[in-house]
Formats: C-alpha cells, sequence, structure tokens
C-alpha cells in the first residue's frame, strides 16, 4: 500500500502511521533499528527504498527517506509517502519530501519517525558529507553509511573518508569486497605459509572497492602495493609462489591461479547494493579494518 500526503505536517503523518497499523495488524512489530536514507537526487531514490526492503527481511526497521524537494521554493512545504505491506518489504517507509526552508532542518522533520531504544543508522546512497558524523542526519545514528560508488570522482571520494573518518563510519565499497578479502585470505593460509612481497590490484578506474582493498593489502603485507587500471585481478608474490584472483569485468566465476597447482574456479559475483546494505546493518560498533584500509590508500602506488 502507497499513501500519499500532501502539504502536511509530521503530526498528521505518525497518526496515519498509527492508523495503518491497527489496519494492518503486526506488520510493524519487531523493528530494530530507523533506517534513514538521505539520497541528493531521484535517479537513486526508488533504488534506494528497493535496497532497504530488501535489507529489511534480515534487517525489519523502519525506514525515513529524505528526498531532495523545492529548495528555492519561498514556503516551507513538506509531502510525505508512506509505504506499508507489500510496497515496503518487511518495512514502514516513510517518504519525507522537503521544500523551501525546511529542507535545511532534514533532522527536526526526521525525528518524530525514529523508533524508540532502537539504534539509527544514517545511509548517503551517493553524495555524502565529508564528515558524516557532524552532519545533523549523521548526529542522529551510531551508524553512518556512504557509497563512494556513486561519487563524481570515486577515487577523490574514497581518499577524502579518511580524513573525515569517525568510529560508527563505514562505505557500501568496503562490503563489496568481503568476498574477495575472504578468498584471498584463505589463498595466503595455505602452504608454503612464507609472507607476501608485493600485491597488485588492476581494475576499472573508477570502482573505489578496489582502492580501499589496495589499501587493506597495503597495511597488511610489508611490501609494495600498486593499483593499476586494467583487468579485473589480484595478484599477490611471495618467495615461492604467486597467487592470482581474477574475474571478468561482469563475470559471476573468478578464477583462483597458484604457482604450480591446479587451477580453481570460485563463485564471484559483484555484490548488489542490498547485499552489500544489509551487511553493514549487521553490526553496529566501529569497523576498524576499514578504518586500517582508509589509511592504507596512502601508501599505494598508482601506476
Amino acid at each position: 500500500m502507497i499513501l500519499d500526503l500532501p502539504d502536511t505536517t509530521t503530526d498528521v503523518i505518525n497518526k496515519k502511521i498509527i492508523a495503518l497499523r491497527e489496519e494492518g495488524g503486526a506488520i510493524t512489530l519487531g523493528r530494530v533499528l530507523t533506517l534513514v536514507i538521505a539520497p541528493t537526487t531521484e535517479a537513486l531514490l526508488e533504488e534506494s527504498i528497493e535496497a532497504a526492503n530488501a535489507a529489511s527481511r534480515e534487517h525489519p526497521c523502519r525506514v525515513v527517506v529524505v528526498a531532495p524537494g523545492d529548495r528555492l521554493a519561498d514556503d516551507a512545504r513538506l509531502d510525505a509517502q508512506v509505504r506499508v505491506g507489500r510496497d515496503a518489504g518487511a518495512n514502514e517507509v516513510v517518504c519525507l519530501r522537503l521544500s523551501g526552508p525546511l529542507a535545511g532542518h532534514a533532522s527536526s522533520v526526521v525525528m518524530p519517525f525514529l523508533l524508540p531504544d532502537t539504534p539509527v543508522v544514517t545511509w548517503w546512497p551517493d553524495v555524502a558529507p565529508d564528515v558524516p558524523a557532524d552532519d545533523p542526519l549523521g548526529k542522529l545514528a551510531i551508524r553512518r553509511i556512504t557509497d563512494a560508488t556513486n561519487g563524481t570522482d570515486p577515487l577523490a571520494t574514497i581518499k577524502g573518508r579518511l580524513k573525515g573518518y569517525t568510529p560508527g563510519d563505514t562505505d557500501l565499497a568496503w562490503s563489496r569486497i568481503t568476498y574477495w578479502r575472504a578468498l584471498l585470505t584463505s589463498a595466503v593460509d595455505l602452504p608454503p605459509h612464507e609472507p607476501i612481497t608485493s600485491a597488485l590490484v588492476s581494475g576499472l578506474a573508477t570502482e573505489p572497492a578496489l582502492d580501499l582493498l589496495a589499501g587493506w593489502l597495503a597495511h597488511r603485507i610489508d611490501g609494495p602495493v600498486r593499483r593499476a587500471v586494467g583487468e579485473l585481478k589480484v595478484e599477490l608474490v611471495r618467495d615461492g609462489e604467486t597467487i592470482t584472483l581474477s574475474r571478468p569485468q561482469d563475470g559471476v566465476t573468478a578464477r583462483l591461479t597458484r604457482t604450480a597447482q591446479p587451477e580453481a574456479l570460485v563463485p564471484l559475483a559483484r555484490r548488489e547494493t542490498r547485499e552489500c546494505l544489509a551487511e553493514d546493518m549487521r553490526r553496529l560498533d566501529a569497523d576498524e579494518i576499514y578504518f586500517e584500509a582508509l589509511q592504507g590508500i596512502e601508501k599505494v602506488q598508482y601506476v
């Protein structure tokens, strides 16, 4: 069910949510957190809601979307849309469109919709503030999620995350390489157990997940780590062997090769936004390894 509430107030919206709750029974019970989404463009609005709906099947929550409105309007205006049932996954979705002077007070408008005694997670699907924890919407949250992949300059964006980092920050580019890190760690743990002396990370220049992967390696190994533009692969070199994990850019199966060992095929499709979002909503504490990867980017050699 989708219900539009044009030119309304937070009190009217809350009353309508309560009415829908009474009509629909238990559709709004058992919420574990509030997810606040702050897209800056209409293009990502529906995509972000769909990702949140999918993630909500693992993390039932209330989703509050602060959508872009007419900032230049003379009069303050709040337009809302409430989604429940099939149109909201395991969520309640409250979409708020702020216009005029009200656009500068998003956190105050969001406050009445935060669930009591539950944590708040804020997600910027595209352009995020330089210091998410200092943003009014970021101050409401204990977990702040950004996505450098949708930035105007992905490399500059992911490099800038270090300066504005606060414990509780993370980026979806980091969770996109979870399986890559797991496979590489498993490969290194096998004999001959020699230390990695150098590494190469190659792929698209516009994929900040690879810059984070290179930063993670640079922080972990005692040797040079290079980041190149080309085929999608990671090479780890040690005295006894070279380990290569590669995959076609649009493929779903990767090849893991080792010196003098049979080639292995492993499933490794690109992770969708909903999967990455669900992973980042599983933990609400500080991600120290993500912070170390950001620090490691400064050591990476770009070739």
